[in-house]
């Protein structure tokens, strides 16, 4: 699916309230269509130095990762996406934020909402907009494990509970700035066996939804790193078997599943395209393969959906299009 244009929204000026209109299919048809994802940080805010808000991609689906991006407020912002809270950190001349959109978020529009001192008098601004959240459509299946995958014999719920806990202290790293300096990229090319959000029944009786992108691979083929970014687990788990997971900042990670033979340790520093693994068939597996995961903010998304978000975008005209509302807290 080719990823859908950025969403712009420009504040006006402080004694004026301009009613917020949606864009994308709903847009007037006489605006124009940005032709690339987001500001780069070598731009000028607008034309008339206003507040800008994009939101990468312009239309998601539920269980994509979005990037909100923030330029011309003089300090940093606040701000909330489908409800949730925004993290913003520095970035270029403005500031950024990664969130994800939870698979149970119900199709339709999501309202996003940003709060920061003005550039000009410092007195405080809010950009509001919405965001298309359009239906997932994602597939079922039936698979076929092992019956000790499906109901674990006592022995081993010792173990699945350290791996919970194991997964709980990677995953709570301190909040920090992205520490990669591109966009990121496949952890091997291969074919897909089993995409993002597959709901899945296992032996006809645990059901369950499928939260990677499943990449076909020879047993001992090499898996690459898809950022730079640092190891936060190098581990044997029950389910996921050999495991890897990586913190590329901003608190986002990714993770490495089902691999033969772990090549990193806990605390290395890897980069991009940085052999970290092989391909195996470790854990709860229905035969060789790297599941790849993407979390953000607390929420597992797509892969797919986050090699199409443009961290360093080309250049763009100063003027954005859309709609705007400008208002004080």
């Amino acid at each position: 699916m080719a990823p859908h244009p950025a969403r712009w929204f420009h504040s006006a000026p402080s004694h004026l309230l301009l009613a917020l209109l949606a864009l994308g299919a709903k847009a007037q048809a006489s605006e124009p269509t940005p032709t690339s994802a987001a500001l780069p940080s070598s731009a000028p805010t607008t034309a008339q130095g206003l507040p800008l808000l994009s939101l990468q991609p312009g239309s998601a689906r539920p269980g994509d990762p979005v990037i909100v991006t923030v330029r011309g407020m003089a300090g940093m912002p606040t701000g909330t996406l489908a409800g949730r809270p925004l993290r913003f950190f520095a970035w270029g001349d403005g500031f950024l934020a990664v969130t994800g959109l939870p698979v149970e978020l119900t199709p339709g529009t999501a309202p996003v909402s940003v709060v920061g001192p003005g550039a000009s008098e410092g007195a405080p601004l809010e950009l509001t907009g919405t965001l298309d959240i359009v239906e997932p459509g994602y597939p079922s299946r039936e698979l076929k494990v092992s019956g000790k995958y499906v109901a674990p014999p006592a022995s081993v719920k010792a173990r699945m509970a350290a791996d919970r806990r194991a997964f709980a202290a990677a995953f709570s790293q301190p909040f920090s700035p992205p520490h990669f300096a591109q966009n990121f990229a496949w952890p091997r090319q291969d074919r897909i066996t089993a995409p993002f959000g597959d709901r899945r029944t296992f032996n006809g009786k645990l059901s369950s939804q499928h939260f990677g992108v499943d990449i076909d691979g020879d047993p001992g083929a090499p898996v690459l790193a898809s950022n730079e970014g640092t190891v936060v687990m190098a581990r044997d788990n029950y389910s996921a078997g050999k495991t890897v997971l990586v913190h590329h900042g901003g608190d986002l990670f990714t993770a490495y599943f089902h691999l033969s033979r772990i090549q990193v340790k806990q605390g290395d520093k890897l980069q991009q395209g940085q052999q970290l693994g092989l391909v195996g068939s470790t854990g709860r597996v229905t035969g060789p393969h790297l599941h790849w995961g993407v979390k953000v903010d607390g929420i597992w998304v797509d892969g797919e959906s986050l090699l199409r978000l443009d961290f360093f975008p080309p250049a763009l005209p100063a003027v954005a299009s859309g709609e705007t509302r400008l208002g004080t807290p």
